[in-house]
């Protein structure tokens, strides 16, 4: 059995993967323990997972609080969280830890570890690397005027590590960009977080009237009232019934919902998607692919995560919808949600990427890489201690 540690940022497009993937490992035998702020631990211990709060993870957000986003930057970067994790990893003495590929706190003090590390990125990255050296220059320049000492480079930060394991489709992922050995695709990992429950509809099984999936952000930094509630309203307009999820993140009770909307904070997307017409969504690659698995047509208005942007940009690319700005308005999504509802040719191309998707185990994939890792005993003490 290998012990592993998974030093963690939170977000949905994020946790929800990891988690799945973490299933896969202890399904094989090995034990995995997270690690992150406070907002992650309940999500974590929900799913039946186990998970270490850093008791660090706030302490440098005065800091950071020049920043609009310095509960994500102050923790996500932040030395003394570093510092915590040396600690942490020491007292745990793992044969593996796993490290989210944006947690730069944790890249910069991976090299002392004293274990191998793998390192985990939820969306593309050669189709988005341009993006990932300016996401990671402004962690390093908001970490100096922050007053802290700057950080490698992704060469180091990324390429040095033992495993860097990509949970998407290479297919899908545009040409090489770097000569890493470390890189190994895999697929996206469509876990479905323990707080998305069956929703019992509003609308009879039978009835023919196109059903929109409204989904935004599960993350706190992320969430916006404004959008959800234009969003809304840009969709009671039109002949459709509009399941919208506030994710946690905006209490449905802020919101006024038109007359063919069903407001849930969470839902099992998976059961949605099967009955549903239309995803309007911000952008995540966990969304976006499992709408495509489903063959279903987006509408994507990012928020504002560093890949949202160009994934909703990947959409209208690749016709399975239209993109939007962040600052769109009630016409322009009623206008684009309505295009994609008549016009059949949105659907038929997401229905030719939902193949891709069809057979691939993302989890599976990358508990391969982590396992990969381990010394070969570890692997098959886990294997016997798991068939018994």
């Amino acid at each position: 059995m290998g012990r592993i540690v998974w030093a963690c940022w939170d977000g949905g497009g994020n946790l929800n993967p990891s988690l799945g993937i973490a299933e896969a490992l202890e399904d094989r035998g090995h034990e995995v323990h997270f690690l992150g702020r406070p907002e992650m631990v309940g999500r974590v211990q929900a799913a039946g997972r186990s998970a270490i709060e850093l008791a660090e993870a706030r302490t440098d957000l005065d800091r950071y609080s020049f920043h609009p986003m310095a509960s994500v930057f102050g923790y996500m970067s932040s030395p003394a969280v570093g510092e915590e994790l040396l600690r942490v990893v020491a007292d745990r003495a793992p044969d593996v830890v796993v490290v989210d590929a944006l947690f730069s706190a944790a890249l910069n003090v991976a090299p002392q570890f004293g274990a191998p590390t793998a390192v985990m990125l939820h969306t593309f990255f050669d189709r988005l690397m341009p993006m990932w050296h300016m996401v990671f220059a402004m962690q390093n320049d908001l970490r100096q005027q922050a007053g802290f000492c700057g950080l490698p480079g992704l060469d180091a930060l990324w390429g040095e590590r033992e495993v860097f394991h990509v949970n998407t489709l290479e297919a899908f992922d545009g040409d090489a960009t770097t000569t890493w050995t470390n890189v190994v695709h895999g697929a996206p990992v469509l876990t479905s977080e323990g707080r998305a429950a069956f929703v019992d509809l509003p609308w009879d099984a039978e009835d023919p009237t196109p059903i929109v999936l409204l989904s935004f952000s599960t993350v706190s930094e992320q969430g916006s009232r404004e959008m959800l509630q234009r969003a809304l309203d840009a969709l009671g307009e039109l002949p459709v019934h509009v399941v919208a999820t506030t994710g946690g993140v905006v209490d449905p009770g802020e919101l006024s919902p038109p007359e063919n909307a069903h407001l849930v904070p969470f839902a099992d997307h998976d059961a949605l998607m099967e009955r549903a017409s239309l995803v309007v969504g911000h952008g995540g690659h966990g969304t976006t692919m499992r709408a495509l698995s489903h063959g279903l047509p987006i509408v994507g208005i990012p928020a504002m995560m560093s890949d949202q942007v160009p994934i909703t940009q990947l959409i209208e690319e690749w016709k399975v919808g239209r993109a939007l700005p962040l600052d769109a308005e009630m016409t322009q999504i009623r206008s684009a949600a309505q295009e994609v509802l008549t016009d059949p040719t949105f659907g038929e191309r997401a229905r030719e990427r939902s193949s891709a998707l069809a057979e691939p185990d993302g989890a599976q994939l990358a508990a391969d890489s982590v396992e990969s890792l381990l010394q070969p005993s570890a692997v098959q003490a886990a294997t016997v201690g798991a068939s018994t």
